[in-house]
């Protein structure tokens, strides 16, 4: 159902499904700032990408909506 959703956002606004992710964490609190990892500059790139794609209030929180009815399994913590 989630990555169902991302792959729906993927399409409609043009971009890949790490760079909505990353916007999904930009659009969660003014203070965060993802930090993602790479060794290619071109994925990079792509990760700067992200602060161009704008979720609305509406997005955020049907992902928000999805990751809340997911069951964690507590045993691997």
């Amino acid at each position: 159902m989630l990555l169902d959703f991302i792959h729906q956002l993927e399409q409609r606004k043009n971009a890949t499904a790490a760079q909505i992710v990353l916007a999904w964490e930009l659009a969660q609190r003014p203070f965060i700032v993802p930090i993602p990892g790479t060794t290619k500059l071109a994925r990079l790139q792509e990760n700067l990408e992200a602060m161009n794609v704008q979720l609305s209030t509406a997005e955020v929180a049907e992902i928000n909506h999805i990751l809340n009815q997911l069951e964690i399994d507590e045993s691997y913590f």
